[in-house]
This record gives C-alpha cells, sequence and structure tokens, in this order.
C-alpha cells in the first residue's frame, strides 16, 4: 500500500471554526505517525494534476476560473461554505495529483492499493462549479482520465461520505463505463443529483439515525449487484468518515468496524474484478479523534 500527501494540503486556509479546517489533515498524519502506520508505509509526495487533466473531467474553462478566483492574500468566499486562500488551488491540485498518481500505480503493478491524504475534499465539485468544500473532483477526474489508459474499460466510483456526492455523479452520470455508487444521510446536504436516473448511478440515502446494521444491509442489496454487473478494472474510493456517530455534521451512527468492513467487502470484489487494485482519496471527516481511528480502521483493510 502506497500513502500519498502534500504540505500544501495543509496551508489551505479557510476561516475560523470552519470544520474543513487544517488540523483535520494535520491531526490525522499524526495519527498515523503514532500507530506506525506511517513507518509500514512511508509517506509520499504527491504530484500536482495538470490542467489538461482537469479540462477532460470538469467544463473546458472551469481550471482557469479558479485561477483568477484566487486570491494573493487572504480568503475569497466561493460560496458560504467553500474558500480558497493563496495556497488553496496548488492544496487541490496536489489532492487531485494524488489520487492520479495511485491510479498510474496500480495500475503500473507498483502497488496495488494506494491511500491519499488529503484535502481539501472533491466529491461536491461539479461539472462547472465548487462547493461544499470542494474545488477540484479528484476521484472523477481520476476515473474519466483513467478511461484513457489501454486495458481500463471500466471503473467503479465509491462514494461513503455521509454527503451525497453530488459532483462525481453531475460529472460521470453519462458515461455509462463508470459506475457511481454513493451512500448519504437523506434528506440532507447537498440535495443535488440524488435522484437521478442512470444504470451506472447508484444512490443509497440513508435516513438520519442510521446505524452500522442497517447500512451495512444498504450497501449489501444495492453496491454489490452493481458491482458484480459492471466488473470494473479499478475501484476509486471517496473515503468520507463524517458518517462516524461522533461527527458534528451528520447524525448517522458508524463506528470504525463499519468503515473496517464496507472496506474489507470493497478488496475482496477488487481481487476478483479489478486485480485488486483500489485508490482511495479522504474526503469527509470532523471529529479529529474519530477521523483518526477511522482511517486507521480503513487502512487496515485497505492493506489486506
Amino acid at each position: 500500500m502506497l500513502i500519498y500527501t502534500h504540505q500544501s494540503c495543509i496551508e489551505h486556509e479557510v476561516p475560523p471554526g470552519h470544520p474543513e479546517r487544517p488540523d483535520r489533515l494535520v491531526h490525522l498524519l499524526q495519527h498515523l505517525e503514532d500507530t506506525g502506520v506511517s513507518n509500514d508505509f512511508p509517506l509520499i509526495s504527491a504530484p500536482k494534476i495538470s490542467s489538461a487533466q482537469v479540462d477532460i473531467a470538469h467544463d473546458l474553462h472551469y481550471f482557469s476560473s479558479l485561477e483568477e478566483k484566487r486570491p494573493h492574500e487572504g480568503l475569497e468566499a466561493l460560496d458560504p461554505d467553500t474558500w480558497m486562500s493563496s495556497r488553496s488551488l496548488a492544496a487541490a491540485e496536489h489532492a487531485a495529483g494524488a489520487v492520479w498518481q495511485g491510479v498510474n500505480d496500480v495500475i503500473s503493478g507498483r502497488d496495488q492499493r494506494v491511500f491519499c491524504a488529503v484535502r481539501p475534499p472533491g466529491h461536491h465539485a461539479e461539472h462547472s462549479s465548487p462547493m461544499g468544500f470542494c474545488l477540484l473532483n479528484s476521484v472523477a477526474i481520476a476515473a474519466i482520465n483513467a478511461l484513457k489508459i489501454a486495458g481500463i474499460r471500466k471503473v467503479a466510483i465509491l462514494d461513503f461520505d455521509v454527503h451525497h456526492g453530488n459532483g462525481t455523479v453531475d460529472l460521470c452520470k453519462d458515461n455509462p463505463n463508470i459506475l457511481v455508487c454513493s451512500s448519504f444521510q437523506h434528506p440532507f446536504y447537498p440535495g443535488r443529483f440524488h435522484e437521478v436516473d442512470r444504470p451506472n448511478i447508484v444512490n443509497t440515502p440513508l435516513p438520519s439515525g442510521t446505524a452500522g446494521n442497517a447500512f451495512r444491509q444498504a450497501i449489501a442489496r444495492d453496491w454489490w449487484p452493481a458491482i458484480d454487473h459492471h466488473q470494473p478494472d479499478l475501484i476509486l474510493l471517496s473515503a468520507g468518515f463524517d458518517g462516524h456517530q461522533a461527527d458534528p455534521l451528520a447524525q448517522l451512527q458508524l463506528v470504525e468496524d463499519d468503515y473496517f468492513w464496507i472496506t474489507q467487502e470493497i478488496v475482496a470484489l477488487a481481487k476478483q474484478y479489478a486485480k485488486g487494485r483500489i485508490v482511495s482519496a479522504l474526503e469527509g471527516g470532523y471529529d479529529l479523534q474519530a477521523l483518526g481511528t477511522s482511517v486507521v480502521a480503513h487502512l487496515e483493510a485497505l492493506k489486506a
């Protein structure tokens, strides 16, 4: 297993009190060190995604519009939730670059699993607009570009963040070679694209208060048959841990063992269909302690 991160992902600044704060990644990386994970799997500095690769997935003028909005100092609000500082776009470029490098690593055979410890998250960024803390849709960019690689005919994106992956659905809904499965608390933010009806889009809404057993039953009911039918050559994960019972932004009741379970199941499917190839990217998770312990549970299953 390889783990990518980058210093610029810590340097992405947000207003005081904002939940998607640098402390998330600082705490996570320290937790990986304290638990010995980063000794076993040394952290690798992520490259930047190219603007050309962004243009293949997002609107052709989207990246340049973000460049124009980047402040030289201070903070710029893109919407009430989404902010840019002078280093934010670089952080998003390295976050997306981590996922794309991970795709190349697993396809080349360098390793079978990759985890990207990065921020800002990406799955709310739509085709032509940032939103929900997200600037570049790292996982969707990687999936769309991966289909240009020889031997990659189909990709699956599995999103277990507590918020619906509206941006990923927006970017991928008309590409039948990309399966998108998203579980999410509902009704809840963002309230967009969760009713898209396409054969390659699997939405799994969960009521507030859903705990582990009901979560597992819903995933097994909706996701596993879809993956069996799609038979992906590559699996990408939008790994959000804000469904944890301790998270301040939502009301699902998941615990670390639920994240271990879903990852273990995905690993088994990846071995069956995708030569074991999985690239996982950090999305949400806003209680620092729960984020650290949940990611470690995820990595324990991912490395198997």
